[in-house]
């Protein structure tokens, strides 16, 4: 990778709507979190009118993208993707400027799409098999094929935090189970998202891949409009549930990948080298901890307390906070100046509940000052009705509460609204297995934890409020794809059942 990729030229990004770019008067500004004032850029607003030709063209090529065989659009898809890497350093730039993350994790958020791209072309034989039901003696006679058939139009909607990365957990299932697609990026980070879409996009057929950027008030017809068969959005709870209601006017269907309030349980006997340590700290502060699958509570025996604690602290001491692109930095600044709020809040809400706060790192200043910079925190023996426990933190800080006996560890793990994932550390397979298998969530973790720690081959998904449907492999293939049964009754031994 280059170190002096920026974008401080300006970078634009059109729509991508039938096969043609598209630019539009309007436009969205997207702001550099690291530097107030700072643009690093601009991004076409489609009106309400772009989204129904998007949709029109989508549904326009939909009957022959379907009518090829897995395989065949594994083919187009794999030389869609050739070559994706060729413009990674900048794509990595542009997306550390607009998001504020280091420069190696949007450089990762980038190649993460690859690789879960090539993944779900490994599935390509699983697509169309189906199976078919025999002839029950007895009953009537009827031979049952059930194959599988793609839904139409699929609305794709990705959050800021990992947007290229998130998108490679839906868009190439889409793909390959033969549907077409709209891929909406985030509003707040949407020029590195379209410009690696796009290139996918211009070596598919016309209207088999589309994207279009704008404001979300302008955006409803992406979910609303009846050609739309399913939208499949990654955000927030509060976002799930809009998303969720406007789809409902349709009955058009939905896959939500929301937040999460993941639980870290440490058992007695854990191990706390410096392997596991380096984990559990990325898995809590990775991208200024805005992951949803982040670690945002742990929970450790308390003979292992202050161990724990002393390790987290040695590696939070070493942290530098700045400009996501400067070497050196090794955390960036939150995202938008709403959640840096948010946090600050909630820091000081434990510090004047008399909890034991600790910060580390020294705010950023020069043209840095005034970004949306929160030092990383630590409260030790957390309150639990305090919202650092009960809320989604999504910044560098996080709750660790100790307990005595496992019943007690798995209670507090699961007394929470969220049941996206969780993770179980321990010396013992048996008690991982015990205490996992408990874990409401739908993906758990063993001494370890976090985004870049995934099975990029396994179903992921959420329980409870973190949403429903699963992501990634046969079954995020699935979550694209129904049924259809055909039945053939053979005549002959109906016949023969009459006499």
């Amino acid at each position: 990778m280059t170190d002096t990729t920026r974008a401080d030229t300006g970078v634009r990004t059109g729509l991508y709507i039938g096969g043609q770019e598209r630019h539009t008067t309007d436009t969205l500004t997207v702001a550099d979190p690291g530097k107030p004032g700072v643009t690093v850029g601009h991004a076409a607003a489609a009106s309400p009118a772009d989204v129904a030709d998007a949709v029109a063209a989508a549904t326009q090529a939909y009957p022959a993208w379907a009518a090829l065989g897995a395989a065949e659009r594994a083919a187009q898809m794999a030389q869609a993707i050739s070559g994706i890497a060729d413009d990674r350093d900048t794509d990595a730039a542009i997306l550390s400027q607009e998001n504020g993350k280091i420069r190696m994790e949007s450089w990762v958020d980038a190649l993460v799409f690859e690789i879960r791209w090539n993944l779900a072309l490994m599935l390509a034989d699983e697509v169309d098999a189906g199976k078919t039901l025999p002839v029950i003696p007895g009953a009537i006679p009827v031979s049952t094929a059930v194959s599988y058939q793609p839904l139409g139009v699929v609305t794709i909607i990705v959050p800021f935090n990992w947007p290229i990365a998130i998108l490679g957990a839906s868009l190439p299932h889409a793909l390959l189970a033969g549907n077409t697609v709209i891929v909406k990026p985030p509003p707040s980070t949407p020029l590195a998202t379209t410009r690696v879409v796009q290139r996918v996009a211009e070596k598919l057929p016309p209207g088999v891949l589309n994207v279009v950027t704008g404001r979300d008030e302008d955006m409803a017809g992406l979910i609303e409009n009846p050609d739309v068969a399913k939208v499949c959005f990654t955000g927030s709870v509060n976002g799930g549930k809009r998303i969720m209601a406007m789809a409902s006017h349709t009955l058009t269907r939905v896959t939500l990948e929301l937040g999460g309030n993941d639980a870290a349980v440490f058992l007695e006997d854990a191990i706390l080298d410096d392997v596991h340590l380096d984990r559990l700290f990325a898995a809590i502060y990775d991208t200024t901890g805005q992951i949803c699958m982040n670690a945002k509570r742990v929970f450790v025996h308390r003979s292992r307390r202050d161990e724990l604690v002393a390790g987290l602290e040695a590696r939070l001491n070493r942290v530098t906070l700045g400009y996501g692109l400067d070497e050196g930095t090794t955390m960036g600044p939150l995202h938008q100046p709403a959640q840096k709020a948010f946090v600050d809040e909630i820091i000081q809400e434990a510090k004047d509940a008399g909890a034991d706060v600790r910060e580390f790192g020294e705010l950023p200043g020069g043209d840095l000052a005034g970004g949306n910079f929160v030092r990383p925190a630590l409260v030790v023996d957390a309150d639990p009705q305090l919202r650092v426990v009960t809320q989604e933190q999504f910044g560098p800080v996080i709750p660790v509460i100790a307990f005595d006996d496992e019943d007690e560890a798995v209670a507090l793990a699961n007394d929470t609204w969220g049941g996206l994932c969780g993770s179980v550390w321990t010396a013992s397979p048996e008690a991982a297995r015990r205490v996992g298998s408990q874990l409401v969530c739908g993906y758990v973790w063993v001494n370890d934890h976090g985004a870049t720690r995934l099975d990029l081959r396994a179903p992921f998904g959420g329980m409870k409020s973190s949403g429903f449907g699963r992501e990634q492999g046969i079954e995020g293939v699935r979550a694209f794809q129904d049924t259809r049964s055909i039945a053939t009754i053979d005549p002959e031994a109906l016949a023969g059942m009459a006499h």
